[in-house]
């Protein structure tokens, strides 16, 4: 299991870390149009550090971030039972961290 979920499923998991799921209740159409919306503006972050245009650069992070939040990973959480948010804690600080050790490696 590379980027494990957790049993929740609001959250997986990359070296250690928490990174928050995308929303599941978004429907097929709009989580495709906002993923290439996502990655077409990650493109433009590479493109802005490459010419060295801060400007640009500024503006494609705010696209990212649009997405992102659009997508329900950072921003007000998708889930209604009043859980807290554990995105981008390090696992161990947070209740999963039991749950982490029973994984196999």
């Amino acid at each position: 299991m590379k980027y494990p979920t957790t049993p929740d499923v609001r959250d997986f998991v990359v070296k250690g870390q928490l990174w928050r799921c995308t929303n599941p209740a978004l429907k097929e159409a709009a989580r495709s149009r906002l993923i290439q919306q996502l990655m077409q503006a990650r493109r433009q972050v590479n493109q802005a550090k490459h010419e060295a245009d801060n400007e640009a650069l500024a503006q494609a992070r705010t696209q990212v971030n649009n997405a992102k939040v659009a997508l329900g990973e950072r921003g007000p959480v998708w889930w209604t039972d009043g859980a807290p948010d554990y995105n981008r804690h390090k696992i161990n600080n947070t209740p999963y961290a039991n749950w982490y050790e029973t994984l196999p490696s």
